[in-house]
């Protein structure tokens, strides 16, 4: 790069150090410098070291007796290493000071001193170099050869020294870098440079980088900033070397008298070329001035170029550049803030500069972004709209969206917007509102490509909210890039409303579905089961029976692993009452549906008989309706009935009988209504159904077949026959004939009931009569011969309980009547002639008052007339309550409760 291409900038403040105690030192020779560790230190041509402090206090001390010639001040270690004589004439001797300890005399202690001569050969010194890491120290002279001092530099035990290196011109420059555990020392003359790499076993490996060198003094050692590379100056330009080659080159022309390195900053110190009179004592006596000349590498830029008079020295430390030069004054170089340099640069508009300097800088991420957006808002003022919106999104995050969205929301810039929102959904800052406005952009540019880019990238995670993103290409029409969203990120609920409402795709919307786990798939189909029922009746019915059922899903397989290592499976189905409702304009699919669930899951809930009755008999009815109109409808009818009491009769279906009770008699299904009375128990109710309809022949059988269960329906069909005008004879005969088998009525009232028939004939009953008046004359007499006969017992046992009293009672038994065995001493006798063996009676007789043998009988007859008195006692209460109570009827309901009226009254028209 030219040198006429850096800009040149005023980043740093120049002014002459005034203070009374540098101008003790405008008396010295200054020959050598150096600073760190908080100081300046400076060596003098009579052998004193000076130390100034950052309050520009000064302190000095003798170091060597005829002069100081080089000074090297460690960075992390309070070490001073110094070259210097002692003696008059060529011999260098190398001093190391701790500038942490003093000796006796209050002086700063030297911890060791060596000579350094090359060969014993007395050379002069040129340049001096010592490693951070205290272990390595080299020394390079006039006569091209290095010497290097391994082992602790602070101290003369353990430490060696050799020649390394011998050219054959004059060491102009050395440096040390530690790479891991390599330590590689550059070597540089007026003719070449060269790396020394290091080792522990003394095998050194020697690269020659190149064949050109630089003069003393023109070579430097960069920091970790350009990876601690090697630089030096010549003419033609600036060059930075590895360990292993050459590296970049700047081409600043022009006579390069010294290198620094400054925080950064490569500092070169070059010749003026033209000469300028000094304005002094000198006269007309020409000297020639110098540039300083201060380049950031990284920004390539100038920050400062000054012409000064011949510098001898820089020294770097508290953040400044300190040069001395010869007209005995030191010039101060201050970096201004960064904050004053960006504002020089956005004066004259270098904002990308201004961003490059503050990223070196290590600028806050807001101070970044408050520099994006200046930048952003000059390029759009300059109308590069494509340029401002690419530093408007490096502000994404920290500048609120708006701010630019506003800017761009004119049609022809609808392209930089798009590219902002997209910057915007990628950083994941992204609002509702931003994902709307973005798609918008796409849709208004019908930009299909970049629409599928944001949506359809199932590789990369979205950025963007998935709701609002569906519901912006739904309205645009876009229903593809919706859907493809919704599946992706199940969102089944849009998917099905698009393919539904939108594509009308009935097929893929049920397909879908059948792909859904449980909860989902069961959640949709209440949702959207009744359009799928309206438009596909054959296969969503077929779905909800597997719903119902044992449902998996469409995707999986039938048996998963966990069943096949022998585990249960987890049979998910759902509730089918839940779904009849979406049959609504299909019942036909809906019977269908119901009639599978009753048959493949016995006990379902009540609701689905109860519904699939009501469809059968509105089908039913619906067929009635027909046969009016003179179609034929005989072989549908009969079947319909077959189900209804197939329905009725099954043993899976759980129905609400007196719900169907109530549907069967509103639409006057016989075979139903018959059945469910039957099933219920109400007999008289059957009866009832019969002689409605005046069926004589099913009012006998129904007294035939429940006669046994409920009597009174015999007494009841005498009453409706004995109502009928018309001839019953066969009829009548056949119910009196029951009753009176049974005994069901008295004759009188029997006689009653068929006083009401006008058509009834005396020679219907006459047989009944005289069998009847024959059954009870054969009762009175039979009651007649039994009272003869208890009156003759009753005599007989008084006969006898006056002789068990008035006489003696002779025991005649011979065997126990328990054992059968012949009677023994001692022996129990009893009046009624039973006797025991003792031991046998104690082991049978609950009690020793009652005889084993006669206590059944006895008891049962005791039993009889407890039961007589109890009810003696009920109907003379009854009929004492009866006559005090004035609450007779009262009276009547109580005991009415407890049975006392166990007769049944035949109510006949007369008495209702």
């Amino acid at each position: 790069m030219a040198f006429v291409q850096w800009r040149r900038f005023n980043f740093f403040d120049k002014e002459t150090l005034q203070d009374p105690v540098f101008e003790k030192l405008k008396e010295l020779t200054v020959t050598a410098t150096a600073s760190g560790r908080g100081q300046l230190i400076l060596g003098d041509s009579d052998g004193n070291l000076h130390f100034m402090d950052r309050q520009l206090q000064l302190t000095s001390f003798k170091a060597y007796v005829v002069t100081v010639t080089h000074l090297y001040q460690l960075k992390q270690h309070n070490i001073l290493v110094s070259v210097g004589q002692d003696d008059d004439g060529v011999n260098p001797l190398i001093k190391v000071w701790n500038l942490d300890k003093v000796d006796k005399s209050g002086n700063i202690m030297c911890s060791r001193i060596v000579r350094a001569v090359p060969d014993n050969k007395p050379v002069s010194v040129s340049t001096l170099a010592v490693n951070e890491n205290l272990n390595h120290m080299a020394v390079g002279f006039q006569d091209g050869s290095v010497i290097l001092f391994k082992g602790d530099v602070t101290r003369d035990r353990h430490s060696k020294s050799k020649v390394v290196h011998k050219a054959s011109s004059g060491i102009t420059g050395l440096a040390f870098k530690n790479s891991g555990r390599t330590v590689i020392i550059f070597i540089c003359t007026a003719s070449n440079v060269l790396s020394l790499h290091l080792s522990l076993k003394d095998k050194d490996q020697k690269i020659d980088i190149e064949q050109h060198g630089c003069d003393l003094g023109c070579s430097v050692m960069t920091d970790q900033t350009q990876d601690y590379q090697f630089v030096i100056g010549r003419q033609d330009a600036v060059y930075f070397y590895q360990p292993d080659g050459r590296g970049p080159c700047l081409a600043f022309e022009g006579d390069k008298i010294k290198l620094y390195w400054f925080r950064g900053y490569l500092v070169v110190v070059g010749k003026e070329s033209k000469l300028m009179a000094r304005a002094s004592a000198i006269g007309s006596q020409m000297s020639e001035k110098n540039i300083v000349t201060v380049y950031d590498i990284q920004n390539k830029l100038i920050a400062f170029s000054a012409p000064m008079p011949e510098v001898i020295d820089v020294v770097c430390e508290w953040g400044c550049l300190y040069i001395l030069t010869n007209d005995r004054k030191m010039y101060i170089l201050q970096e201004k803030d960064t904050q004053t340099k960006l504002d020089i640069l956005f004066r004259k508009n270098l904002y990308q500069l201004a961003i490059d300097l503050a990223k070196v800088q290590q600028y806050d991420e807001e101070g970044l972004v408050d520099i994006f957006r200046q930048y952003g808002d000059h390029l759009y003022s300059k109308g590069d709209h494509d340029g401002a919106i690419q530093q408007y999104i490096k502000t994404i995050g920290r500048l609120e969206a708006s701010y630019v969205i506003r800017k761009f929301l004119d049609a022809q810039r609808i392209h930089n917007l798009t590219a902002y929102l997209q910057a915007l959904h990628k950083a994941q800052k992204a609002t509702e509102d931003h994902t709307t406005l973005l798609l918008n952009c796409y849709t208004k540019l019908k930009d299909v490509q970049k629409l599928d880019e944001f949506i359809m990238t199932k590789d990369r995670e979205v950025d963007f909210d998935v709701e609002t993103a569906i519901k912006v290409c739904r309205q645009a029409g876009y229903f593809s890039h919706a859907l493809f969203l919704a599946e992706n990120h199940h969102q089944h609920t849009l998917y099905l409303k698009i393919q539904l409402e939108d594509n009308t795709d009935y097929s893929k919307s049920l397909e879908y579905i059948a792909k859904l786990e449980f909860q989902e798939a069961e959640k949709n189909m209440k949702k959207y089961g009744k359009i799928l029922v309206n438009e596909m009746p054959e296969q969503t019915t077929e779905f909800l029976k597997k719903l119902c059922t044992d449902y998996k899903p469409s995707n999986k397989p039938l048996v998963d692993q966990d069943t096949l290592e022998g585990s249960i499976p987890r049979i998910d189905r759902s509730n089918a009452e839940e779904y009849i409702h979406i049959f609504v304009n299909n019942p036909a699919k809906l019977t269908e549906f119901l009639e599978h669930m009753i048959r493949v899951q016995p006990g379902s809930s009540s609701l689905l008989s109860d519904t699939l009755l009501q469809l059968y008999l509105n089908e039913l009815s619906q067929i009635k309706q027909g046969k009016e109109k003179g179609s034929s409808v005989g072989e549908a009818k009969i079947e319909i009935e077959r189900k209804m009491l197939d329905l009725l009769q099954s043993d899976n279906a759980e129905y609400d009988m007196y719900q169907a009770l109530v549907l069967c008699q509103m639409n006057n299904f016989k075979a139903g209504i018959l059945y469910l009375y039957e099933k219920a128990g109400l007999y008289q109710q059957i009866l009832q159904y019969h002689m409605d309809h005046d069926s004589y022949i099913h009012v006998i059988e129904t007294c035939k077949r429940f006669g046994g269960f409920e009597h009174n329906l015999w007494t009841q069909a005498l009453a409706y026959f004995a109502r009928k005008e018309e001839d019953c004879k066969p009829q009548m005969i056949e119910v009196l004939t029951q009753i009176d088998k049974m005994n069901l009525l008295p004759l009188l009232l029997i006689l009653q009931t068929l006083a009401h028939n006008s058509s009834t004939s005396l020679g219907v009953i006459k047989d009944f009569i005289t069998r009847r008046l024959q059954q009870e004359n054969d009762l009175i007499a039979e009651d007649q011969r039994l009272i003869k006969q208890y009156s003759d017992e009753t005599e007989k046992m008084r006969t006898q309980i006056e002789d068990l009293k008035t006489k003696a009672t002779i025991f005649q038994v011979t065997k126990c009547a328990i054992c059968n065995h012949p009677l023994e001493l001692p022996s129990v006798h009893f009046l009624c002639q039973h006797s025991y063996h003792q031991h046998c009676f104690e082991s049978y007789a609950e009690n020793e008052r009652e005889c084993p043998a006669c206590m059944p009988e006895n008891r049962k007859l005791i039993d009889i007339i407890r039961a007589q008195e109890q009810s003696r006692d009920s109907h003379e209460q009854f009929h004492h309550l009866l006559e005090r109570n004035h609450d007779t009827f009262s009276v009547v309901a109580d005991y009415f409760g407890r049975g006392l009226f166990n007769k049944v009254t035949l109510l006949t028209d007369s008495t209702r």
